[in-house]
Order: C-alpha cells, then sequence, then structure tokens
C-alpha cells in the first residue's frame, strides 16, 4: 500500500492528517513516523497569481548567498532512486538539458531539476492577474524571441519540436505594435520636473519626425539646435583617419563622450538618449561603446563614412548582436516573437513536455491559458521530476560514475546521486557550490557581472487614459521607470490583449539600476546591492507617482484604476556581454576561446554547464544552445 504523505503548508498550518476514515494523527506525529514528504506541493500552489516583490522573490537566494559566505549543511539521503542526470537550475536552459538528454537518452532516462525558486522558467517567469474571471498576463522577466531568423538549429528545432510555429504566429500577431498606430496612438516622452526644471509630456517620441518632435520639447534653445545638428549634420569627425582607424576610435569611447567630446553638444543632448538602451545594456550612454550606438542607428555618424562590416562575422553568436555587427542580417525575416507571458510560454511548452499531465492541451495556443498543476511536478512515479524551493549547496563527484547534489529545501538539506550534473544555474553561482574547479576556470566563471533589472506589471482598469493622451508608450528619461508602456496586441488561442480602451490591461514598466561613470561590471555590482536594499513600498510609490504624472491629466486615478502591481527583480537579470570599453576587443568582436565565458563553461568529468552566461549573451537562443552543447559534452563522459 502507497505511503500517505502530507504536504508542507497543511503541515505548517497544523492541519490534521487523515490516514483512514475515522483515524488521524497530528502532524508532528505524523513528522515522527517519516510521512512527511518534504517535496510534495498543495493542490492550490500557483505562484503565477502572486504580486507583489517577485523576481528574484524572497526566500530564493538567501540560501545561496549563505553558500557564497562558506556555510556547510550536513545533508541527508532524500531518498530518491539514482538518477541518470540532475539539473542545477529550472530556468530555459535547464528545462532544455533535461528535454535534450531525454531525447538523446529515451523515455526512460531519470531526471531531476532542481531550482531555488517557488516556480519553474528562472527569468522566463509569468505574471498572471486576475479581475472579474478574465486572466490577464505579463512577463515576469525574458520577453521575446530576439530575431528568430538567427537561431541555432538546436534552439529553432527545439521551438518547433514544442509547437511553436512562427507561420501561424504571425497570421495572427502580425499588428501587435501597428494596432495602437492604427488608433493614432504614438510614442512619448515625458520630461520631469527634477531632471529638466519642469513638468511636460511630449507627444511624438520616435513616430514623428524629429525637428517636429524636439520643438515641443521644454529644453532649451541651445540644446534643440544641437540635438537638430547631430541629426542633419554630415561632418566628418575623424579626418584623415581610415574606415577601420575610425571604427576603432569609435570602439573606445562611449556615446556620451562622442556627443558631447567630439560632436560638441551640449551635455543636456546625452538626456534624450541616456534611457534609451537602459533595457539592453542596463547603462546609460557613458557605459555604451560609440560604434555600438552607431550600428543600431543612432545620430551623429553620417559623415563618418565607415565601411560597413561582414553580417556573418559573429553568424554564429546568438541573438541580436546589439551593435556588435551591422544590423542587417538581425533585422532581416520576421520580426521578434513575443507572447503575452514572454517567454514563459516557452518555460510552460518545455515543462508539459518533461511533465505531460502537468498542464493540458497540446499546441503553443493553448498552452497560454492552460493552469499548471504544481502537485504532480515532482511525484514518484514521474520520470522526470521538477523539485521547486531547492536551492543547491553542493555538487561533487563521489567517484568516476557519479555525483552527488546536495541541496536546502524548507531550511533542511538533501542530497541525491546521478550519473551526471548539468549546471544550469548563473555562472557567478557555481564556484560556490562546486569546488572542483581550477582556479583559472573559477575567475572566468566569476569575470562576468549580471545586470540588475526590473519588470513591473500594473494591472489598470482601463487603458482610456493612454487613448485619450494619444500614446502607447513614455520613455522618461530621469524617471524611476525610463520605460513604460502598454504591451504587444496579442492573439493566441483563448487569450487576447484587450483591444478597447476602456477594457482592463497590463501595464509594463521597467526600471534599471546603474551606477554613471564607473565600469560596466562596477556599475552591475553596485546597482544589485541597491536593488536588493529597496522594499516594494519603493517600487509602488513610485509606479503610483509616475502614472499619475503622466496620465493624470487625461483621467487616470491610481486609487481608483491599479488593480495589481507584481514587482519582478531581478539582481542578476541579463548575462554580461563583453564590451571594448572595458574588455579586450578580440571578447567583444570575435569568438575566441579566450573569452571567459568559453573557458569557464568547460566539462569538469561528468559535470557540464549550461546557462546563457556559457555563450555571453542574455538571449534565449544562447539558454537552449547551451544546453544542447552541454548535454552532447556529457555524451563524452560516459
Amino acid at each position: 500500500m502507497k505511503k500517505t504523505t502530507l504536504n508542507r503548508r497543511d503541515f505548517v498550518n497544523g492541519c490534521a492528517f487523515s490516514l483512514a476514515a475515522g483515524t488521524s494523527i497530528s502532524p508532528l506525529e505524523a513528522l515522527a513516523q517519516n510521512m512527511l514528504d518534504p517535496t510534495a506541493l498543495p493542490p492550490d500552489y500557483y505562484p503565477p497569481t502572486k504580486q507583489g516583490l517577485r523576481g528574484s522573490h524572497d526566500g530564493s537566494f538567501e540560501v545561496a548567498h549563505e553558500a557564497r559566505d562558506g556555510k556547510r549543511w550536513n545533508a541527508v539521503d532524500a531518498g530518491d532512486r539514482l538518477y541518470d542526470l540532475v539539473v542545477v537550475g529550472g530556468g530555459l536552459s535547464g528545462l532544455s538539458a533535461a528535454y535534450f538528454f531525454r531525447k538523446q537518452h529515451g523515455p526512460g532516462a531519470r531526471i531531476l531539476i532542481l531550482d531555488n525558486h517557488d516556480d519553474f522558467g528562472g527569468h522566463a517567469k509569468r505574471n498572471e492577474f486576475w479581475h472579474d474571471g478574465q486572466m490577464y498576463l505579463v512577463n515576469g522577466g525574458t520577453l521575446n524571441v530576439e530575431a528568430p531568423q538567427q537561431y541555432n538549429s538546436a534552439a529553432a528545432g527545439l521551438l518547433w519540436e514544442l509547437g511553436i510555429d512562427r507561420s501561424r504566429y504571425f497570421e495572427k500577431n502580425r499588428k501587435m505594435f501597428s494596432r495602437y498606430a492604427e488608433m493614432g496612438l504614438k510614442g512619448s516622452m515625458f520630461f520631469d520636473r527634477e531632471t529638466f526644471g519642469t513638468e511636460k509630456l511630449v507627444v511624438g517620441y520616435g513616430d514623428d519626425a524629429f525637428d517636429e518632435f524636439i520643438e515641443k520639447t521644454p529644453l532649451s534653445d541651445e540644446v534643440k539646435r544641437d540635438a537638430k545638428r547631430l541629426y542633419k549634420d554630415r561632418k566628418d569627425y575623424f579626418p584623415g583617419l581610415t574606415s577601420d582607424e575610425k571604427r576603432a576610435k569609435l570602439a573606445h569611447m562611449s556615446y556620451r563622450d562622442y556627443i558631447t567630446k567630439v560632436a560638441k553638444c551640449h551635455p543636456d543632448v546625452v538626456k534624450l538618449f541616456d534611457s534609451s538602451l537602459l533595457g539592453i545594456f542596463v547603462t546609460a550612454m557613458d557605459a555604451i561603446p560609440a560604434i555600438y550606438c552607431r550600428e543600431m542607428g543612432y545620430p551623429g555618424f553620417d559623415g563618418l563614412n565607415l565601411d560597413e562590416v561582414s553580417p556573418d562575422r559573429l553568424a554564429n553568436e546568438p541573438g541580436g548582436q546589439h551593435g556588435r555587427e551591422n544590423t542587417a542580417r538581425a533585422e532581416s525575416g520576421d520580426p521578434d516573437m513575443y507572447f503575452p507571458d514572454g517567454n514563459a510560454t516557452i518555460a510552460r511548452l518545455l515543462v508539459r513536455s518533461l511533465v505531460p499531465d502537468s498542464m493540458p492541451g497540446d499546441s503553443m495556443e493553448d498552452v497560454v491559458s492552460a493552469r499548471v498543476d504544481y502537485s504532480l511536478l515532482d511525484r514518484n512515479e514521474n520520470r522526470i521530476k521538477i523539485r521547486l524551493n531547492s536551492t543547491v549547496v553542493n555538487v561533487a563527484h563521489i567517484n568516476d560514475r557519479q555525483v552527488e547534489t546536495q541541496y536546502v529545501l524548507d531550511g533542511k538539506a538533501y542530497s541525491v546521486k546521478s550519473g551526471a550534473v548539468v549546471m544550469a544555474c548563473w555562472n557567478s553561482v557555481i564556484p560556490h557550490i562546486c569546488h572542483e574547479f581550477s582556479e583559472k576556470q573559477r575567475e572566468a566563471l566569476l569575470y562576468g557581472q549580471k545586470s540588475p533589472l526590473v519588470y513591473t506589471g500594473v494591472l489598470i482598469s482601463n487603458w482610456q487614459s493612454f487613448a485619450d493622451a494619444g500614446i502607447s508608450r513614455v520613455s522618461a528619461p530621469g524617471g524611476y521607470h525610463p520605460s513604460i508602456g502598454l504591451p504587444p496586441s496579442l492573439e493566441l488561442g483563448e487569450y487576447q490583449t484587450a483591444r478597447s480602451p476602456d477594457k482592463p490591461i497590463v501595464v509594463r514598466m521597467s526600471c534599471y539600476f546603474n551606477e554613471p561613470g564607473l565600469s560596466r561590471r562596477e556599475q552591475h555590482r553596485i546597482g544589485r546591492n541597491r536593488m536588493l536594499a529597496t522594499p516594494f513600498s519603493t517600487f509602488e510609490h513610485h509606479i503610483r507617482d509616475q502614472l499619475s504624472r503622466i496620465l493624470g491629466p487625461t483621467g487616470f486615478d491610481h486609487e481608483r484604476d491599479i488593480l495589481g502591481i507584481t514587482v519582478n527583480r531581478w539582481p542578476h537579470g541579463y548575462t554580461y556581454s563583453y564590451n571594448p570599453l572595458f574588455d579586450p576587443d578580440e571578447w567583444a568582436f570575435t569568438t575566441t576561446a579566450e573569452r571567459p565565458a568559453v573557458v569557464g563553461r568547460q566539462r569538469l568529468g561528468r559535470i557540464a554547464i549550461a546557462n546563457a552566461d556559457a555563450a555571453a549573451s542574455p538571449h534565449t537562443d544562447a539558454a537552449i544552445g547551451e544546453a544542447f552543447r552541454a548535454v552532447n559534452e556529457l555524451i563524452g563522459s560516459a
């Protein structure tokens, strides 16, 4: 007869535990008789609907910090049978590694995925709001399939096998952004009094002619003249230099220095651009090379007459490159793909493939609306298990055939054994939980500093105030949230973003923690500490304050119209990508094996490494591609 178990919530709440009709024992007696299953989750466990401070939520990182600081645990055997593979990290790379391993070794492969968060997906997090019986979705992290035509064969093949059909997707979603434009809504820029001395919303940013837009701003006449000159002048600021020599100069100066010291513009001109690439680099223009901005179409370079680089120079690198090459290749083919919950859709498709009865359906459309039964992710009978709230604290070879993985769950340490391990967590964590790597490899793993960023979803009762203001998005230089906007107008299966302004919608807001004037790595390190010290109340204050100041004149009332707030805090957000202002040119512009990402990702016995950090790229195809590489490396260790 199968032993009946008591889940953690029942125990904590002190509920009686029924063994049979008319028989019950107390939770303490159940614990004493070893009937308490530490991995069991209650039937109503459903983290996507949690609001408040999410992302790297309280409880998800404290044990990892203790491991970093040298704490050790006495682990007891978890009671699991030997696994073929343990995956440390349940993000897109970890889930993909499990998928590829099963594909290589057959459906009988026994795999355990351990993740420190209360939900799977890693940065591909789903935020789910409900109002009047209706579901409203937004990404809590990773948000798009960028440059899908560039996806490597492993990543493109995985998406296809999961049922992501680009043709079918774009049949419904070609107008995901143009639908707002068809309504007459435009981009805008909000000039706040703290930064610009006065307060004004200027409509047309990014849509109207620049001269027309700039004249409506509250900037001084001198700043307006210099900004226009930056856009219109065809001056060669580096006469006598070859194209390669000019590129070299641009690679080693920031765009801020280029604007102010080379083009001789007023410093306030930089404010127009300072927040525009925060969503990519999480730094202002002081830490972004001028050559990157030139490649991404920023003004001031038309007179330099630069030769274009080969679009194939980084052909095997993931993502859109963001300035490291000509953008023509990245912008060719299909545009980026967005799902209503961001790339959480991909994570959910992976989980449904790995644990088929965890959610209903069989398509990319129906997975959007499906509800996950989390209580089914870690059952004894599963060949593949996903164990949440479990922070790995030690990984070590037992011998040349097995690896032991120790993890902490609910304050207690457990251990499991496996034939192999894929470390699909962050590079910065790996040296602190696996002590077998050489000093050289440890240094390489610790080199990058992931960037701190915040994705916030705000459910509002209607978006009439946006429509009345004539805007769909707001750039707010100097604002706490520099980026604010309506979500893509999407349709997948039964789910559809609100088409009418009188209906609820989830507004996306982003903020970033950077420290201008320092190296990019230092900016990320200091910003991370500031982020972790920021309470939810501070985020909420700025959310309500900014929305009220921008949309109050067109009728927005934060007390009446805000129905829910979820702040996704990612202290370790985007993967660190190399930058010629602070890193060797070879790391930034070539695929040399000397890059720390390559040195750090080398297999160690039966332990392989798979994550976006291993590609030095914060893109989804990087995470998937590195999982494919890691699993194939393990084949050679058998």
